[in-house]
Order: structure tokens, then C-alpha cells, then sequence
């Protein structure tokens, strides 16, 4: 199997999401099972996702039109429209309504920038206080495996502990160190990340972090956690 390139800022996630699928195939049962995805964005990396696993069907959800639109257009250039497949809503509710996960596995790469509201340059990529809302909600929604990015500036300590209380375990993940963005330079949110690690809830340099796409399981089958050694990944000088 040859995981795609992309240079686009996403590249890290899709690639990451790509390799964990790939190496977990058989304890993930995605095979048989396909996987849900909160958040579709663009739908970019993980439609380069799909046409690097054929054996992987997508049911994604997004509360955005637009993003939707474009999507669509991204996944049928890539002819995998028969295979990851997007639909406007609430992922949440959509879980709801079915009374619990169906599916064993999700994905996402969800908001996590952390700013004290709403009121930031781009309002759809905010993550909460503290950058972790969206994260915590996804690990509280009862999917057995989760695969999500973690950013070292939206307290991921506190997300580790949730997991775990939840009776997740840390399998594996790929982190890599990201240049501060557009949005995330912006003073409001660069200052509150600046208190944020300050106050112990996070890691941050002047110019960069650390993000890291996880694998979480509720899977005994699966074995292994390294909760800590994500932890000691992240850890960045202020």
C-alpha cells in the first residue's frame, strides 16, 4: 500500500489516518464495517485516503453546505464517490437519531483552535476555551475506535484523562510540529493559547506546535498505550 502526498495543510492528517487504518485493518474491521467522519471539510485528504485503501467506505457528515458542495466536486475527480459518501448534519445528532454508533470506527479532524469565544477570523474552526470541546464530545459519543487529531495547544493532557476515564487507550499516533497558521497568529487567539500553556493546559514555541493524529480504543484486542509517550511528543517549549 502507497499512502498519498499532498501539500496542502491537511497532508499530515490525511497520511496519518491513512497509515493507522492501515496498520490496525484487521482489529479495525473497516474492511467489512467501513468507518463514520465528523467533519468533512474539503474532503480532500481523506477522499486521497480512500483511493489509497480500496477496501474503505466513508459515511461522512457536515453541517455546512458550501463545504459539502466542494466535497463532492473533490471526491468524484477522485472517482471515489461510490466509496466515501457526505451528507449535510449534525454528526451527533445523526448518532442520535440511530440510537448510538453503528460503526466501530470514526475519524476527524475537528476545530481546535481555543479562544475565549466564537468571535475569531474564521468562527467554524474554533474548538472551545480550550480548544478541545469537539474532541471531548467524540470520545463521549460510544465509538469503540477513534482517530482524531490532538493539538499540544488545546490541553491535551485533559483530553488524554478523559479517554482514559472513558476506558480508552492510546494505541499509536503520528505527530508532527506545525508553523502557527493564519488563525492561529491571529492576537486574540495567539494570546489565549499564550495563557493557555502558561496555565498548564497546553504546549506552544513562538512560532509553532505540535499536532498529532491518535488512535484511541476501546478494543482489548488491540493491545498497547502510549498515552504517555503522546504526551512527552507534544511537550514543546513555550
Amino acid at each position: 500500500m502507497t499512502c498519498f502526498s499532498s501539500t496542502d495543510e491537511s497532508a499530515h492528517y490525511g497520511f496519518s489516518v491513512c497509515m493507522l487504518l492501515d496498520n490496525y485493518r484487521e482489529q479495525l474491521a473497516w474492511e467489512d464495517n467501513g468507518v463514520v467522519e465528523l467533519g468533512t471539510g474539503d474532503a480532500t485528504a481523506i477522499a486521497d485516503v480512500v483511493t489509497s485503501l480500496p477496501g474503505l467506505r466513508v459515511h461522512s457528515y457536515d453541517i455546512s453546505a458550501p463545504s459539502l458542495e466542494m466535497a463532492r466536486v473533490n471526491i468524484a475527480e477522485r472517482g471515489v464517490a461510490d466509496r466515501y459518501t457526505v451528507e449535510l448534519g449534525d454528526f451527533f445528532d445523526q448518532a442520535d437519531a440511530a440510537g448510538g454508533p453503528q460503526i466501530s470506527t470514526v475519524i476527524s479532524n475537528p476545530p481546535y483552535i481555543p479562544a475565549p469565544d466564537r468571535d475569531i477570523l474564521m468562527p467554524e474552526l474554533w474548538g472551545g476555551v480550550r480548544g478541545n470541546d469537539l474532541v471531548l464530545q467524540l470520545l463521549k459519543a460510544g465509538y469503540e475506535n477513534v482517530i482524531t487529531a490532538v493539538a499540544s495547544y488545546s490541553d491535551p493532557e485533559a483530553t488524554v484523562a478523559t479517554a482514559a476515564d472513558l476506558g480508552y487507550r492510546v494505541v499509536n499516533f503520528l505527530a508532527m510540529g506545525l508553523d502557527f497558521g493564519r488563525y492561529s497568529s491571529e492576537p486574540k487567539v495567539r494570546d489565549h493559547i499564550r495563557r493557555l500553556c502558561a496555565d498548564g493546559h497546553g504546549w506552544a514555541g513562538e512560532d509553532g506546535y505540535m499536532v498529532a493524529v491518535v488512535l484511541f480504543t476501546q478494543n482489548p484486542a488491540i493491545p498497547g498505550d502510549r498515552a504517555d509517550q503522546l504526551l512527552r511528543s507534544l511537550q514543546i517549549d513555550v
